[in-house]
């Protein structure tokens, strides 16, 4: 019997994480989304919405305060962001220390 019990609880959680793919997973991809530790690598990578998700976390980390930041804000951020870890010299500088000084030097 428990290892029916085992098969059926194993079963149910596949049923339950193929249903979280199919839902989208939103909150699971914001609990797993590094924020300002994002690589300018993997962020280049990044598609629109990934992008917004790491930046508003970013700006919450930042700011630390754990309120959704003015869409002006991310949306500065994510232009600054943008152009930094494009010409970063490292690559795998994460996005909470890309700068304008990082374009020239590797950190």
């Amino acid at each position: 019997m428990n290892a029916t019990l085992s098969r059926t609880g194993r079963t149910g959680l596949g049923i339950a994480a193929i249903a979280m793919v199919l839902a989208g997973c939103t909150d699971i991809e914001r609990a797993l989304n590094r924020g300002g530790d994002t690589p300018c690598n993997e962020y280049i990578k990044q598609d629109q919405d990934t992008k917004r998700t790491t930046i508003t976390k970013f700006v919450k980390e930042q700011s630390q305060n754990d309120r959704e930041p003015a869409g002006t804000v991310v949306d500065a951020t994510i232009v600054s962001v943008d152009v930094l870890c494009g010409s970063q010299a490292n690559a795998q500088t994460p996005i909470e220390n890309a700068d304008v000084a990082g374009i020239f030097i590797k950190k």
